[in-house]
């Protein structure tokens, strides 16, 4: 896997009127994991959107390989996966149609013409191995309607393996597993590290990624107190440094 990094300067983010917080500096590079923590509201979810190009900052710079992301556009989005709160999955497709449109949808065009025609994804698994490694491969010709909470987030997640993208960006991923399904995801985390990728994530729920040590950033130590807020929720205190939230 090619070599990148991403660096984060000065970012403040906003929702509405309201500034969630500012200030944030980091930098990712090959085989590393940002954690990023904070209680509800602190902007999590807009952070992680933000270096998506999902919304833009309200100051700062966000740069991919030392230029920046607002002018690279979708140069900068083909090296990247995104799997938000909301699953994002067709209930009227199965899965495996569901993982065939999101392989199309972000096939570099470049490449498109010289794709083989036959169904596989562009990424280290094809569709079939990857619902087979994720517990999904009874399902794989039923609606995806059919599926429980936690088998439509490990299909979400599925697109993480039929595409290959250096930098991973997950928001919550841990959200409706259980145990076993949370390990297996770790592994795969685990793996893509290994093999150079890099991640951000943000989670509420302790999580260990093997042979990994996530550097982290706590939101609400970046927090930008309001007059509008109640006051229980403007005296949050941050975590410590070696705290994880549960």
């Amino acid at each position: 896997m090619t070599t990148h990094f991403l660096e984060i300067d000065e970012l403040s983010c906003a929702r509405g009127d309201r500034t969630l917080f500012e200030g944030l500096s980091a930098r990712v590079a090959r085989g590393e994991l940002l954690y990023v923590a904070g209680s509800n509201g602190s902007g999590k979810t807009t952070l992680l959107r933000t270096i998506c190009g999902l919304a833009r900052p309200a100051s700062g710079d966000i740069r991919w390989d030392g230029q920046s992301t607002h002018v690279l556009g979708d140069d900068y989005r083909r090296c990247l996966n995104y799997v938000g709160h909301h699953d994002g999955v067709q209930g009227e497709l199965t899965p495996i149609e569901n993982l065939r449109v999101y392989v199309c949808a972000t096939r570099n065009p470049a490449n498109h013409a010289s794709a083989p025609a036959r169904e596989v994804g562009s990424g280290i698994f094809e569709i079939e191995a990857t619902l087979e490694r994720l517990g999904l491969a009874p399902y794989r010709s039923f609606p995806a309607k059919i599926l429980s909470q936690g088998q439509r987030r490990r299909l979400a997640l599925a697109r993480l393996l039929v595409t290959e993208k250096p930098l991973w960006i997950l928001d919550e991923p841990f959200t409706a597993l259980d145990v076993r399904s949370c390990q297996l995801i770790s592994a795969l985390l685990a793996d893509h590290l290994a093999r150079g990728g890099m991640a951000m994530i943000s989670s509420h729920q302790v999580f260990d990624i093997p042979g990994t040590k996530p550097a982290r950033v706590d939101l609400d130590t970046l927090r930008v107190r309001s007059a509008y807020l109640p006051a229980e929720l403007n005296s949050v205190e941050p975590l410590s440094p070696g705290q994880r939230t549960a």
